[in-house]
């Protein structure tokens, strides 16, 4: 009775091809994002006061402005590195924007162009700041001396205190911004399910203006459709500690960065000062956090 089972005898060629190991040519590495800019990052590199890129300032008087109180832009000098990523960045309330300089100088020298801003009255709520970070966005994009360095596109808020729930309501009205960074935000309106931003906040453990219990750390647990999210509450803080430099702010700056650039540029070269988050240590009281991956 003939077998039901078939031989298949391969031509001499191909069975000794068989026993030959198989190569397989390497996939091709994954095209980098087109916004890229500046070397490899290293912590060094992120925690530096200074960073790849040399930089220039131009003062932005009120009176020749529309929507919000002036400021300072901050800039890279190159012309060949293509276009940057652009911050806006509020101070709180009674504030100047010299509480939040000195974030400018350090932000645009890793590649961005920044806006610190005055607000029109140092009295403004949340949302007046929000609508003035926003103001400040379509000056950098449309106006300004700057406006053919950067990538209208590609564009992010930071806010500390009042300023910190400006960004959070910049955020909320604008849902096209790249990223947004409240530092110890202080905002009656708790939650936040309409923001899609991705959002890193800051908050302080020993902040008595805006307590975390009341303000941080709900706003982070009411971002329900954010596609990342982190909390970075500082050991030993008060509500201040965001306004100038010092080795709290090292660790805030790091992360600040690295928060703009993978979300803003769309560089994973970063992923690794983000996840897995930073453990707790004498600056970071604790660190929560989506993991972008």
């Amino acid at each position: 009775m003939p077998s039901t089972s078939r031989a298949f005898r391969l031509p001499l060629a191909a069975s000794v091809l068989a026993a030959l190991p198989l190569f397989v040519a390497p996939a091709p590495a994954m095209a980098a994002s087109p916004y890229e800019r500046g070397p490899a990052p290293t912590r060094a590199s992120v925690e530096a006061v200074q960073g790849p890129f040399a930089i220039a300032q131009t003062s932005v008087s009120r009176y020749r402005v529309s929507g919000f109180g002036g400021g300072t832009i901050y800039y890279p000098t190159t012309t060949s590195a293509g276009t940057f990523g652009a911050v806006a960045i509020s101070p709180g309330f009674t504030a100047t924007q010299s509480s939040v300089a000195w974030l400018g100088p350090r932000l645009a020298s890793q590649g961005f162009v920044v806006i610190t801003i005055d607000t029109n009255s140092r009295y403004d709520q949340p949302s007046s700041r929000g609508d003035q970070l926003r103001a400040a966005l379509r000056y950098l994009t449309q106006s300004s001396s700057v406006r053919g360095r950067i990538d209208p596109t590609r564009l992010a808020v930071m806010g500390h205190s009042m300023g910190g729930g400006g960004a959070l309501e910049a955020a909320k009205d604008d849902p096209s911004l790249q990223a947004v960074i409240p530092l110890t935000p202080w905002n009656t309106d708790k939650t936040w399910p309409e923001v899609t931003t991705p959002t890193f906040i800051v908050g302080a453990e020993r902040d008595s203006v805006a307590p975390v219990s009341q303000h941080a750390e709900p706003f982070y647990g009411s971002l329900t459709a954010t596609p990342e999210k982190a909390y970075l509450e500082l050991r030993g803080a008060s509500h201040s500690a965001p306004t100038s430099v010092n080795s709290t702010n090292t660790t805030v700056a790091r992360q600040s960065i690295a928060w703009l650039k993978r979300f803003v540029d769309d560089d994973t070269r970063y992923d690794q000062f983000l996840c897995p988050p930073p453990a707790p240590d004498s600056i970071v009281l604790e660190y929560r956090a989506t993991c972008p991956h």
